[in-house]
């Protein structure tokens, strides 16, 4: 007997601007638990397409493109910081009218996730974290160094160009894969058709510029995960160039309730995976997408600013 097929839209949603591009599986049940997955360097939302055809039949999955990456179109005059991606991403939720949902999160998906969720708590059912650094000891010394490059470096714009080459965006792919067989070449080339259009690799090194004001708020989310405790799923490709997999068990510091799954892969843990993957998000969601209340302070009493 043949396994459902997903039925995906493909959508766009005006914010602010902003045409945000996403990916929308339609699922029989229309109170299915809904996943948003954020995703991450030098990507789209089309790295979630293998998850969206073997999770889509049951739950209602959807993926944006960020402003700055695949289908999304940004106007003239954009700031491509982290926090303009998170207002990007807020409005985007409002503007569907969701209320509650599990958040995945995934490389750039975790900084811009992680600003959303402080802002609205209310809104997370649960987290799936798959190589979303939130941990110093989880930066490797590549990204460490990229991470020091200030507009001001002698060198920098040169070094974040080679990241965006043909080479650099395959070896992201590559590195660290023990079976490279396993990677379907047009990932990559579809990730280097988006980068090489006007204004996005510019779009990068401005992000990659702002990436400190992420590790800066480390100790912020870190008290959120604290303070509100949501239910989380970690899957982390332990070969990850750029994300060690001591970032994947700091997580378990300040949640030690969360589910936590190493791979021998690499960052794009889910282009070699999937088949391991699917159902720990599938169980996950049977558990937390439709039975988790409202989010409520855990057992710190530490006070938690609400500013923006």
């Amino acid at each position: 007997m043949l396994a459902p097929v997903a039925r995906i839209a493909h959508r766009h949603l005006d914010v602010d601007g902003v045409r945000v591009f996403y990916r929308e599986s339609v699922p029989d049940r229309t109170d299915a638990p809904v996943l948003l997955l954020l995703h991450g360097f030098p990507s789209g939302s089309h790295q979630f397409r293998g998850l969206m055809d073997v999770l889509g039949p049951h739950y209602r999955l959807i993926a944006p493109d960020h402003a700055g990456f695949g289908h999304t179109r940004t106007p003239d005059g954009f700031t491509f910081s982290f926090d303009r991606l998170a207002d990007v991403t807020e409005g985007f939720v409002e503007g569907l009218g969701l209320e509650r949902f599990v958040l995945y999160m995934f490389d750039f998906g975790a900084p811009i996730g992680l600003r959303v969720a402080e802002r609205r708590p209310e809104w997370i059912a649960g987290l799936v974290v798959q190589n979303g650094n939130g941990y110093e000891e989880g930066l490797s010394d590549a990204a460490r160094g990229l991470l020091s490059l200030t507009p001001g470096t002698p060198g920098a714009k040169e070094a974040i160009r080679d990241l965006l080459t043909p080479d650099g965006t395959r070896g992201q792919y590559e590195t660290g894969v023990p079976v490279p067989e396993l990677l379907a070449p047009e990932s990559w080339l579809l990730d280097q058709h988006f980068l090489e259009l006007p204004g996005r690799k510019e779009a990068q090194q401005s992000l990659i510029f702002d990436y400190h004001t992420n590790v800066e708020r480390y100790g912020r989310w870190q008290a959120w995960l604290r303070r509100y405790a949501p239910p989380t799923l970690i899957t982390w490709g332990r070969g990850d160039p750029f994300f060690l997999e001591a970032g994947a068990r700091a997580y378990l510091r300040d949640l030690p309730a969360a589910e936590l799954h190493l791979f021998d892969t690499g960052h794009f843990a889910l282009e070699t995976h999937l088949p391991e993957i699917a159902p720990l998000i599938a169980g996950f969601l049977d558990r937390v997408g439709e039975s988790a209340g409202p989010p409520t302070a855990g057992g710190h009493d530490e006070a938690w600013p609400r500013e923006r």
